[in-house]
């Protein structure tokens, strides 16, 4: 599909016509690597930590072990860790950030949310799949709720979410505000460079504060449940296609209550003052 000696569009231009990111055109697409024993257990443990995500590894060990699975927490610990699963419940030292890099102030409190491009927000998910798994970053208007862009990737590095992040200012401008976890995707110099070279305010929950970034969270359990636990897809290259077709609905389709039952891109398209008239 992608052409890289076409005389007039170039790779970038190409990929965002097909929807397609354009890290992965360059990233070979490898699963990650497990037992099948492994897998299974990571396919119950993202199920039981989508219904309640305050579990740590002692809770999520005692769950698996009524399940009639003989595990240790350790080997628990060391799953939820490549799931990139950490316990919403407040204890100390929860971030799995790195501890060198700068860590942004939370600038959302109070802030009345009016318009679009105002803030948007990023997160990180762990996604199944028959042979393995990957991981999925999107990045959404925090006022409308649109998904603006998302990608795979096989490894939890900066790079798919810079690449992101990217598309997204390449398709929609800028926004005034930033938000994040203290990830260290999120945390790194070369992602937040992206910001700063846009003028764009960086700001990032505290630790455990899941609620800061509420919206996104919502998003993970909404596409976990109405597509990739419905689907059981076999491939990255049928996710892929598969969100794809799940986010389109999700962003022209899908109506939704606390937006006076618009679908997250006509709330894209207007504003607080007009959405109250509506109401």
């Amino acid at each position: 599909m992608i052409e890289p000696n076409h005389p007039s569009l170039s790779i970038t231009t190409q990929c965002d016509l097909i929807g397609l990111p354009r890290s992965s055109y360059y990233r070979e697409t490898k699963l990650g690597i497990e037992t099948a024993d492994n897998l299974a257990l990571m396919r119950l443990i993202d199920e039981e930590f989508m219904c309640h995500p305050f579990l740590g590894s002692r809770q999520m060990r005692n769950y698996l072990r009524r399940q009639g699975h003989r595990i240790n927490r350790k080997r628990v610990q060391r799953l939820m860790r490549k799931m990139g699963l950490v316990s919403l419940a407040p204890k100390p030292n929860t971030s799995l950030g790195n501890r060198s890099h700068k860590i942004s102030p939370y600038l959302l409190k109070d802030l009345p949310i009016h318009r679009p491009n105002q803030v948007w927000c990023t997160d990180i998910t762990y996604v199944r799949l028959k042979g393995g798994f990957v991981y999925l970053v999107a990045i959404m208007d925090w006022f409308s709720r649109k998904v603006l862009s998302w990608e795979l990737s096989n490894t939890m590095d900066s790079s798919f979410c810079i690449s992101a992040l990217e598309r997204a200012i390449r398709l929609y401008s800028k926004p005034d505000i930033f938000n994040s976890d203290q990830g260290s995707q999120f945390t790194s110099d070369s992602f937040t460079a992206v910001l700063k070279n846009q003028g764009i305010k960086i700001s990032m929950d505290g630790k455990g504060r899941w609620m800061d970034n509420v919206f996104i969270e919502r998003l993970w359990r909404s596409v976990k449940y109405e597509n990739i636990y419905l689907n059981d897809y076999a491939s990255v290259n049928n996710l892929r296609q598969g969100l794809k077709r799940y986010f389109q609905y999700y962003n022209f389709e899908r109506t939704h209550q606390s937006l006076n039952f618009l679908t997250p891109a006509e709330a894209y398209h207007t504003d607080c003052a007009d959405m109250q008239k509506a109401a």
